[in-house]
């Protein structure tokens, strides 16, 4: 059993306006050296041993529903996890 860590942010070129709202109230809350926030999504998968290859099936995942490619960017980590 696998279990996948899966980290989406918008990309660099895309204004993140949920972020630019965070970095302003954080401002205000006295935290003044705060300079930037960039807001994303977490997505955990737990995914049964199989003979497919895990990364590439996790690619996959990403590229067809988890992720928006047009405008996100994602990374994700594989740990092997013990069978409940």
């Amino acid at each position: 059993m696998y279990k996948v860590k899966v980290f989406v942010t918008l990309k660099e070129s895309v204004i993140d306006p949920e972020g630019a709202a965070a970095t302003k109230e954080l401002k205000k809350s006295n935290f003044p050296e705060v300079e930037n926030v960039r807001v994303g999504k977490y997505v955990e998968l737990t995914i049964d041993k199989t003979d497919k290859n895990v990364e590439e099936a996790v690619h996959e995942m990403c590229k067809n529903l988890l992720v928006n490619t047009e405008v996100e960017d994602y990374r994700f980590e594989i740990e092997e996890a013990a069978a409940k």
